[in-house]
């Protein structure tokens, strides 16, 4: 298969279950709601490290928010339901809590509760207080520009993570510029992020290493400085390989993104490969070993 020119791998990417939810952060400004969500979200990019991986889903105008304020909502992905019990009540407490005029309010309905505001209104240091609002239950603690509002407890349920795929360029500039055109489409979708730096990877991984501390390291069949000496994935003339990782709550909106972000990528074509087009697309996956949700390009593409 080619798209405007460019060979598509006849492959797929291997995803596996997780555990998801979405917050929904306000503030006076859509400035200070988007510091918020970037800075909850920072150090998210891998449950490998990181443990969790989180993203600004989408900037919502006043009249998408509990509290027709501007804001963003933000999605949190990790392995379990306790991984995302200690990731919202410790990144909404360092890094919400904390920014001046912030609100925080579940954007997600369903599964068991995840403590939100009970967990943190401790802070408040015995002067909080809750209230009931049209059946939901919400926090006021008191801090020193007023109050934080904080919904009770927010819903959670099951996701995918680990959807992907690669972008094979003749030089660095041709990849990135291919996975910066993907990223710009693919956030123009629901119930996905791309977690990591600007949603772009340089260090894909794979399974395992000759360090038994590490889990996971450089997917050497796809880096171009060791052509060489391994048993190497890519021709000649691929010297850059970009990696998208995407996170959904459905197989639907994953593989709408890796669709939309595969097409974009490839807008630019082969003619002008030497500046900003690319060579090739495939996915990375362990022989439909590791995860149980497939995402095959060829079909995501007819």
């Amino acid at each position: 298969m080619k798209l405007n020119g460019v060979a598509i791998e006849d492959t797929f990417a291997e995803a596996f279950g997780m555990r998801g939810t979405r917050l929904i952060i306000t503030a006076d400004t859509a400035h200070w709601a988007r510091i918020a969500g970037q800075t909850m979200t920072g150090f998210a990019s891998s449950v490998i490290g990181a443990g969790i991986e989180a993203g600004i889903e989408a900037e919502l105008p006043p009249e998408a928010t509990p509290d027709n304020r501007p804001g963003v909502s933000v999605l949190l992905f990790g392995f379990n339901y306790d991984a995302l019990v200690v990731a919202v009540r410790n990144r909404v407490g360092q890094c919400v809590l904390t920014c001046p005029g912030t609100a925080c309010f579940s954007g997600f309905e369903g599964g068991t509760p995840v403590p939100l505001g009970r967990a943190l209104r401790y802070f408040g240091d015995g002067f909080q207080t809750a209230k009931r609002i049209g059946g939901r239950r919400f926090w006021r603690i008191p801090v020193m520009d007023g109050e934080f509002l904080c919904e009770d407890r927010v819903g959670e349920g099951e996701a995918i993570g680990g959807g992907n795929f690669l972008i094979l360029g003749r030089t660095r500039l041709a990849a990135l510029t291919a996975a910066e055109r993907a990223i710009v489409a693919m956030k123009q979708l629901p119930d996905v992020i791309m977690p990591f730096p600007g949603g772009i990877v340089r260090s894909g991984s794979k399974v395992g290493s000759r360090y038994k501390i590490l889990s996971a390291s450089t997917n050497d069949a796809y880096c171009p400085t060791l052509k060489g000496g391994v048993a190497s994935a890519l021709s000649p003339d691929v010297g850059a390989v970009y990696e998208i990782v995407i996170d959904g709550f459905t197989f639907d909106a994953i593989a709408a993104a890796t669709a939309v972000g595969v097409r974009a990528a490839c807008g630019l074509g082969e003619e002008k490969v030497t500046d900003h087009g690319i060579l090739g697309i495939t996915s990375g996956n362990y022989g439909g070993n590791l995860g149980q949700f497939h995402f095959h390009l060829h079909k995501l593409l007819a």
